[in-house]
């Protein structure tokens, strides 16, 4: 199945939406994302079957909702939609056997009760009073990454700007060793690499190590009676969590390390390239340096990091004349919502200073909705305000590569140059 879809992608041919039976359109697919052609699939389905059944596809039968208000319908009825047994529509159907001997459990993927609590373990570390005392270390880090990059000569902005920022904000939220804190960004890209990119024996041991290092860090927390505000110190010493088995630990890591990580840096780079595709509203923001604070959930809107979450039906339940049958999977495209023309007025356009920048699906809603948002848009005005005060212009100017993903919705390259003022 890998090389099926891994020689889909190489043809570099992604089919018309319009030419395809709507009965067997199936957005899931890396190429569309990989090439950035996910768009016509989700305006014909949100146009034609926003909730749309597909009986079979290689990640076996799901439904995908398309539109706004039926996307929060469904996050915000956790006793109808569960997250019990993933947040992903994946694994592939050849590997389910397989992906089910290394399962990992996280608080994403569990109901209440114990979600509820696990989650409030946590919590602490983006608290109001916590977020204060790190906009200072964020500032001052984002002013050190820009100074140093190479004025004049063309670099991935992903590389030296948008993975070196959140790793090393990650690395301060976990109190991990600064210096080997790119491990951090290479377990993140294997936790969200699906089976179609790397073999799940491959997976699995590199999983294990990130395990073992953090449990050397868990153990050396765990004894020390003033715990840190770091995430370790609070899962090692929390009343909820502080029992957790190896699995649960790890799945938990997982999660905290993708949500700091992934989002963010792809955001980062995603709002480069947007204001490059929309000069007129990098002249805005030239000239009014004021817009920052709503054109950082513009960019989140815009980008949608994490394109879906996936859900499992209750019970049978109807949406639009639809019966969603009960253990049915459910794929929640975020991608699509937050650019419902019914619900975001003028929505495929790019627009700083729009009157509700964050009426988006991106950060998603209910008890799922992440945690970590608050940081994430610290993150990227922090870094926007540095931006503005050294460069007139950081000019992409080659082809970005994008994130062979159907999850993460990001970027792998972005060549730019910037022009300091």
């Amino acid at each position: 199945m890998a090389s099926v879809m891994q020689s889909e992608a190489a043809t570099n041919q992604v089919p018309d939406p319009y030419s395809l039976p709507l009965e067997a359109l199936d957005p899931a697919r890396i190429p569309i994302f990989q090439e950035d052609k996910l768009w016509g699939y989700f305006e014909r389905l949100r146009k034609e079957d926003p909730v749309h059944f597909l009986p079979d596809s290689p990640y076996g039968p799901y439904w995908s909702i398309t539109k706004f208000d039926d996307i929060m319908f469904v996050d915000t009825n956790h006793e109808l939609f569960s997250s019990e047994d993933g947040i992903t529509i994946g694994p592939l159907k050849a590997e389910e056997e397989r992906a089910k001997e290394f399962q990992t459990a996280m608080f994403i993927a569990m109901d209440p009760p114990k979600h509820d609590v696990q989650r409030a373990t946590v919590t602490p570390v983006v608290a109001p009073r916590n977020l204060a005392a790190l906009e200072g270390i964020i500032r001052e880090r984002a002013g050190r990454i820009l100074d140093s990059l190479p004025a004049g000569e063309t670099f991935n902005w992903v590389d030296l700007v948008s993975i070196e920022l959140t790793t090393q904000m990650l690395a301060t939220l976990f109190d991990f060793p600064f210096e080997e804190r790119r491990k951090l960004t290479h377990w993140s890209d294997v936790a969200t690499s699906g089976p179609e990119l790397m073999d799940i024996e491959e997976r699995r041991a590199e999983l294990l190590q990130c395990l073992e290092y953090f449990t050397r860090l868990w153990q050396e927390r765990k004894e020390n009676p003033q715990p840190g505000m770091d995430l370790i110190s609070m899962l090692a010493h929390g009343e909820n969590t502080k029992h957790m088995m190896p699995m649960e630990f790890l799945g938990n890591l997982i999660l905290l390390i993708v949500g700091g990580n992934d989002t963010t840096r792809n955001s980062i780079s995603g709002g480069v390239l947007a204001l490059n595709e929309n000069p007129d509203e990098y002249a805005k923001l030239r000239k009014n340096p004021g817009l920052i604070s709503s054109m950082v959930p513009e960019i989140i809107r815009w980008q949608t990091p994490l394109s879906h979450m996936r859900r499992r039906a209750t019970q049978d339940v109807e949406l639009r004349g639809k019966t969603i049958k009960k253990g049915d999977k459910v794929v929640m495209w975020y991608v699509s919502g937050n650019r419902d023309e019914e619900a975001i007025d003028n929505p495929n356009s790019f627009i700083i200073d729009r009157k509700r920048p964050r009426h988006h699906l991106s950060f998603g809603f209910g008890i799922h909705r992440c945690m970590g948002n608050r940081l994430a848009e610290m993150q990227l005005r922090v870094l926007w305000e540095e931006i503005l005060q050294r460069f007139e212009f950081v000019e992409v100017v080659g082809e970005p590569q994008r994130t062979p993903s159907v999850f993460v919705k990001g970027f792998t390259e972005l060549p730019v140059r910037v022009h300091p003022k």
